[in-house]
């Protein structure tokens, strides 16, 4: 080992697994989508194994578009709000974390600051916030909305959304609530503080109405990796998601986020990057491989072709999947990921059809993100980790519970024997699990500075 910290490792939480094709794997459970059970399940596998956190990523919208695909594809046609369920899920467990989305674009600050306090409280200081700004149309149509605002005018929004829930929840300071039967006074009126916050976007009085959480707040994590995205992570994030594509480019995004970091007397140790990876994980490659391919051969043509055509932006309603790819679709240059694309274009070079494209693009995309035994993922999340290029891990696992089962059963052991991740967990809150300090109440800081 050459640092002195351990992995961080959570579960991402689609509710059967990340391929869409997991609802149809045994190892997943169908009727998870409306049953607490299921979630309950998962989360306790993650606890008993001393991961951090389960993370629940949304869109408050349902998919529209090709239907007979998105009949077959039920990533986000029916699952449950992420508050309502961490908040449950906090009741079946004792130490794991739960991150949760919610939008600065639809929500009001004071509605995120409430719930989320109210979860970190009933959860006993488990909680975090995955802070976006949302990125598709189709949720703005639910929310009074003719699609999705410009990126820009988003993250002028969402600043000072955060900010002011930042505000919100300094409301009480830590020893605001006296309790004291005697006097009859419950709370100290010198140590509640009404923020009457008037920006841009909101106009916000204040207080909030609940007590400060166990943890001084919810722990924030972000995603994004725009130039606004960093600094706003740099300034205000305690985990940052990546996408964990290569390895020396997410060592520069790592050194990028941290190195902002002092100009806003922030401590690089408070924030974890923490890139997402598919893995499937065997007693043997041939074992681990297996799993993959199963997953490919069974999600159906018409789904693959809708990731496809997402990924591209390009129309391929009725093209032949026994032709080759119809290059007067291929776009001149990537919309999402650069070496993808590449990838693509010099397959679809090659002569392959669009059935054999379909294929390759679904197992690059959810099939080989990590595939192999338990030492090669170890060898894997080692190098990143002792190289910087991440703190941790968000785990896509291909199907829950059993993909998750199987990297707990097989990997977690192996890790442990490196040196490279827990074997208890360090305290009871998520930012004392994650090695985070406690941000101070600005009203108690600044009364501090006031007597010095």
């Amino acid at each position: 080992m050459t640092r002195p910290d351990k992995l961080k490792l959570g579960t991402f939480v689609y509710t059967f697994g990340f391929h869409p094709a997991a609802w149809l794997h045994p190892g997943s459970d169908v009727r998870g989508a409306n049953d607490l059970g299921h979630l309950a399940h998962c989360a306790k596998v993650s606890e008993a194994a001393k991961l951090d956190f389960m993370f629940f990523a949304d869109s408050p919208a349902s998919a529209i578009g090709d239907a007979g695909a998105l009949a077959r594809n039920p990533t986000k046609m029916n699952r449950f709000e992420p508050i309502t369920a961490i908040t449950a899920l906090s009741q079946h467990t004792d130490r794991i974390g739960f991150v949760a989305t919610a939008s600065t674009s639809y929500y009001e600050p004071y509605n995120v600051a409430r719930l989320f306090a109210s979860a970190d409280h009933l959860s006993r200081g488990r909680i975090a916030w995955n802070v976006v700004t949302s990125d598709h149309d189709e949720t703005g149509y639910n929310y009074n909305r003719e699609g999705l605002p410009p990126h820009a005018e988003r993250y002028e929004r969402g600043e000072e959304f955060l900010d002011t829930v930042f505000g919100l929840w300094d409301s009480f300071e830590d020893d605001a609530l006296l309790l004291d039967r005697e006097s009859g006074v419950y709370y100290d009126k010198d140590k509640l503080h009404t923020l009457n916050h008037k920006g841009k976007h909101f106009q916000v009085r204040g207080p909030l109405n609940i007590a400060r959480t166990p943890q001084g707040r919810p722990v924030i994590a972000q995603a994004g990796g725009s130039e606004q995205g960093m600094e706003l992570a740099a300034r205000t994030a305690e985990m940052v998601f990546s996408l964990a594509s290569n390895i020396e480019k997410n060592r520069a995004f790592y050194a990028n986020v941290k190195g902002r970091m002092a100009r806003y007397g922030r401590d690089p140790n408070d924030l974890k990057i923490l890139p997402g990876i598919v893995i499937n994980v065997g007693e043997t490659r041939e074992e681990a491989e297996a799993k993959a391919e199963a997953l490919v051969a069974m999600m159906h043509p018409d789904v693959g072709l809708l990731m496809l055509q997402e990924f591209l932006e390009t129309d391929l309603h009725g093209v032949d999947l026994d032709k080759p790819f119809p290059m007067d679709r291929m776009p001149a240059a990537a919309k999402g990921s650069k070496a993808m694309f590449e990838e693509l274009k010099e397959f679809v070079t090659q002569g392959h059809t669009m059935r054999e494209l379909i294929t390759h693009y679904a197992r690059r995309h959810t099939g080989n993100g990590l595939t192999g035994t338990p030492a090669e993922v170890a060898d894997f999340m080692q190098e990143w980790f002792e190289t910087k290029a991440a703190d941790g891990f968000i785990l896509m696992c291909p199907t829950l519970p059993s993909s998750l089962e199987d990297f707990t059963r097989l990997v977690v052991p192996e890790l442990r024997r490196r040196g490279l991740f827990r074997e208890e967990y360090e305290g009871t809150t998520l930012r004392e699990n994650l090695g985070l300090s406690t941000p101070p109440n600005r009203h108690a800081l600044a009364r501090g500075r006031d007597r010095a």
